[in-house]
């Protein structure tokens, strides 16, 4: 119940539908009371003396006595029950009715009218039981079968003329994703189609600017890199000391920042930024430990299965790598050794790497992957990084259609990498 409520005040469909089958009830409702209301009065006062007159020939038919032949010959002939009491006849059509039609005879008084013949006889005439409750139900049956067409054809007609906000919030989530390829399809010249239609051009323009600061940073990144390089070679003549040590460290981490920017930017582009070859996961994760963390203490369970996995290998390098530096600078010195695991799920590759470290703050784990983000930035310049590890695996994890998440481990930071498996 709870689910179908949930469901009922998120559908605009269904809540249009429901409003348009309660206000068909309330109108039949209404016009059925007020045109009972408005003819009860004079039509029962213009049949009642056609009905009496009509029932007195059918008494006077019966005979006097009554007879119970033609009584049962009327009854066959219309839909008529008789009931006959008297000093002479005791007859009934329908025996089994009698009490009910008695129960009833007080409360609907005109359906059952009573003649008295002269010979003291009393006969009953009312509706046949059959006839009175057949019609009533074919007509409910055809009536709810008319309601349900009619509610079924408001649906759809409901559907169809909300189907443009489907498109708009399908749009606006490939948008909100970065995915500018698609419009929303413009159905209709109404109301909703101009709303896709201006939809797309703020889509267009977000694309534009987009781009643009693109173009922007991969320039800068571009120019940056020649003047860098003269000062890397220039600090390199420089005397010996600390001051030639904190040159050439800060030059390394400039070098190391546009390098960050401009592979975030490439991998922006999505799948047509990679290079994919086929590679077995478990494999790539050895080489690189045994390479380049052959001293950090690190647990593998590595069960990603032998068959090959379609990856860019320098970019999941990348991110390998650059979770396993950021293990390495906050979890130092902790009481276990830092896990990493692979497995195989369904269609997917994960890549969990678990740290003992000191964690980061509940507010903090949304904002892990953003560029340059330090929830602690004293200590993260005092271990070295420019902020944009943890970015670059993001951009690594989405180039290739995966995700990267973040939670709590208590303690340390666990970091969760999903990439989908090629077939």
């Amino acid at each position: 119940m709870s689910a179908l409520l949930r469901r009922l005040r998120r559908s605009l469909g269904l809540r249009l539908v429901l409003l348009f089958l309660a206000l068909a009830l309330a109108t039949t409702a209404v016009f059925t009371a007020g045109m009972q209301r408005a003819l009860s009065g004079g039509w029962s006062e213009l049949v009642r003396p056609l009905l009496a007159d009509y029932l007195d020939r059918l008494a006077a038919e019966l005979g006097s006595p009554p007879d119970p032949a033609r009584a049962q010959a009327l009854v066959h002939r219309l839909p008529l029950t008789i009931r006959i009491d008297g000093p002479q006849v005791q007859w009934d059509s329908a025996p089994a009715s009698r009490h009910d039609r008695e129960h009833d005879d007080g409360r609907l008084g005109d359906r059952f009218l009573l003649r008295t013949a002269p010979d003291g006889h009393r006969i009953t005439f009312g509706v046949s039981a059959a006839a009175w409750e057949r019609k009533p139900r074919l007509i409910g049956g055809l009536t709810l079968a008319l309601l349900l067409a009619l509610t079924a054809v408001a649906y759809a007609t409901t559907r169809r003329l909300i189907r443009p906000i489907d498109d708009i919030r399908a749009g606006a989530l490939r948008f909100g994703r970065g995915d500018f390829k698609t419009p929303i399809p413009v159905r209709r010249d109404d109301e909703l189609g101009e709303l896709a239609r201006q939809v797309n051009a703020t889509a267009t323009s977000l694309q534009h600017m987009l781009e643009a600061q693109r173009a922007l940073l991969l320039a800068v990144s571009h120019e940056l890199r020649s003047p860098l390089t003269r000062a890397r070679l220039n600090a390199e003549l420089v005397a010996e000391g600390s001051a030639r040590e904190a040159l050439l460290h800060d030059l390394a981490e400039m070098g190391e920042l546009i390098a960050g920017l401009l592979e975030g930017e490439r991998l922006a582009a999505g799948h047509a930024a990679l290079h994919r070859v086929a590679v077995d996961p478990d494999s790539l994760v050895r080489t690189l430990v045994a390479e380049q963390f052959a001293d950090l203490p690190l647990t593998l369970e590595l069960h990603a299965g032998p068959a090959p996995v379609a990856l860019d290998v320098l970019r999941v390098k990348l991110l390998l790598r650059n979770l396993l530096e950021n293990a390495r600078r906050h979890a130092a010195g902790a009481a276990s050794p830092a896990e990493l695991a692979t497995a195989r799920v369904g269609d997917q590759l994960l890549i969990v790497l678990r740290d003992h470290g000191p964690g980061v703050a509940a507010a903090a784990l949304p904002r892990l992957a953003e560029p340059f983000y330090r929830p602690d930035a004293a200590r993260q310049r005092a271990t070295g990084g420019v902020g944009l590890g943890l970015y670059l695996c993001r951009r690594v994890a989405e180039a290739h259609g995966g995700t990267l998440a973040f939670a709590h481990a208590a303690p340390g930071l666990q970091v969760t990498v999903r990439l989908p498996v090629p077939k």
